[in-house]
């Protein structure tokens, strides 16, 4: 019975975040969101005290629970664990906890998150892992399927559903995503738990924590025969079923053993305090504490591809699509403060890239930034009544702002490029920048102030553009445009 709860509810956290990031209207993350922001690296990054409190008395009370049902990468791969066991029953055995490497990579993530190396913290931040998966790999899919429903709709002269754009935002991280899937996917398949129980840092945590839990499956000698049957069902590979012990640092109270075992003899249930004072004695004696010091790690990732750009310029000839403008300094969204809070606490789960309606914001291909969200302006601009992003952030690295906070916060300004402009080039009237520019920082004046019948040509009033991008987005010069956004290290408020 208390596994199939286990499962239930792991199915449900599985199926509501995995919706987070599939979704494109808004609507999931007004009733889900809250799941984001109770994973646990995103609540410590963002300081979410109360968050992180709970989900260390959970695992005191419970063990890792949060690993086998609140972690959508610990469920993603207990499915492929099934799908292993489906091959090849009572496969698992018993090994020794791999504890200097699992310290070790707990510190590399503490020397990453002090040193402000986003891109390492990145790829070991296990919510971060799977959004990723789900954002590069299932959205497209999502999004495909709702076109096709969408069509069928219109033909029936019914406009419930509207098509959205399918496009790779980021080829580096698409790669990676397919990396992790594939990787993460064998080591499940083959071994179970070998990532949470060797990699992941959160899992070293609540590792920690649950060798104290006050309940959790506990082996009854009188009952045991030692047949091993609950250690070859062991993911995690935690039961020395020869010794009757449980290495409770690693167990993710699944359950699994409690439903094989066909004599009874384990149950979940309070653990003894001598049960609790023999395992932390054999532990001291194996591994000292002080392995938790460790040495940093530089990661030396090669990016070998940049982000595919697309256009949905419309009419009946082929437009050429616009290429990214070198800026000097990249555009974060409003409610990051600027690119160095942006930096020490986001976690690269890309939550905010799916929630962004007007294409706007995409993983970076930066190697020190690499895929926290930057703003681009090849498809859309970053419209001021929109706070989509600040708003599903659980990490605190986009901080939540309201609409009229957002109009007032200058994340750039906008640059002319005279080469480019088509009334100096081509001889034509346009305007497209001033017309559309929110804030009425533009103005169009003669080129020639002598002469007031010049071709009229934009002037940037930096004091009141806020580097929305509108301009940029609008303007009709191909392939780079005549007007576009450059970054601010740190926003201002005008």
């Amino acid at each position: 019975m208390l596994r199939k709860i286990r499962i239930t509810f792991a199915l449900v956290f599985f199926s509501c975040i995995t919706l987070l990031f599939l979704d494109f209207s808004g609507i999931a993350h007004a009733w889900l969101g809250w799941m984001a922001k109770i994973q646990f690296l995103p609540a410590l990054m963002a300081l979410n005290v109360g968050v992180i409190i709970a989900l260390v008395a959970l695992t005191l009370l419970f063990g890792r629970v949060y690993c086998s049902v609140i972690c959508p990468l610990g469920v993603m791969q207990d499915i492929f664990g099934w799908l292993g066991k489906r091959s090849k029953k009572n496969r698992y055995s018993y090994s020794r906890a791999k504890s200097v490497l699992r310290y070790v990579m707990l510190g590399v993530m503490v020397v990453a998150a002090v040193a402000g190396i986003g891109s390492l913290f990145a790829l070991l931040a296990p919510y971060s892992a799977y959004g990723r998966i789900a954002q590069n790999l299932l959205s497209p899919i999502w999004a495909f399927g709702n076109n096709l429903l969408a069509e069928w709709a219109a033909r029936r002269e019914s406009y419930a559903f509207y098509t959205v754009d399918v496009w790779v935002r980021s080829w580096v991280t698409f790669g990676i995503a397919v990396a992790t899937l594939v990787i993460l996917g064998f080591l499940a398949w083959r071994n179970g738990r070998t990532y949470c129980n060797t990699i992941c840092p959160v899992g070293t945590v609540l590792g920690f924590l649950s060798k104290y839990s006050l309940f959790s499956p506990v082996i009854d000698t009188t009952k045991c025969n030692g047949c091993g049957l609950c250690a070859r069902n062991c993911k995690s590979a935690c039961i020395d079923s020869k010794n009757h012990r449980i290495d409770y640092s690693r167990c993710v109270a699944c359950m699994d053993c409690l439903e094989k075992c066909t004599k009874g003899a384990i149950s979940y249930s309070r653990r003894r305090k001598v049960d609790v004072a023999s395992e932390s004695g054999a532990e001291a004696s194996g591994m000292s504490r002080r392995s938790f010091v460790v040495t940093s790690m530089a990661v030396g990732t090669a990016v070998l591809l940049k982000a595919e750009e697309k256009t949905v310029d419309g009419g009946l000839a082929h437009i050429e699509d616009k290429k990214v403008p070198a800026r000097k300094t990249p555009i974060v969204p409003p409610g990051a403060q600027g690119i160095k809070h942006l930096t020490q606490h986001c976690t690269g789960c890309q939550l905010c890239v799916v929630a962004c309606p007007n294409g706007v914001l995409r993983p970076s291909s930066d190697l020190d930034t690499l895929m926290q969200p930057r703003a681009s302006y090849e498809l859309g601009y970053c419209r001021p009544e929109c706070t989509k992003c600040s708003e599903v952030c659980p990490a605190g690295a986009i901080i939540k702002i309201d609409k009229a906070e957002k109009s007032s916060v200058q994340i750039g300004h906008a640059v002319w490029v005279k080469e480019n402009c088509l009334p100096l080039t081509e001889g034509v009237s346009c305007g497209n920048c001033a017309r559309h520019c929110p804030v009425g920082a533009i103005q169009m004046v003669p080129s020639d102030k002598d002469n007031p019948d010049s071709p009229k040509i934009p002037v940037v009033n930096e004091a009141r553009c806020i580097g929305c991008g509108a301009c940029e987005n609008l303007c009709p010069s191909r392939p780079f445009s005549a007007i576009y956004v450059e970054g601010h290290e740190r926003h201002k408020t005008i």
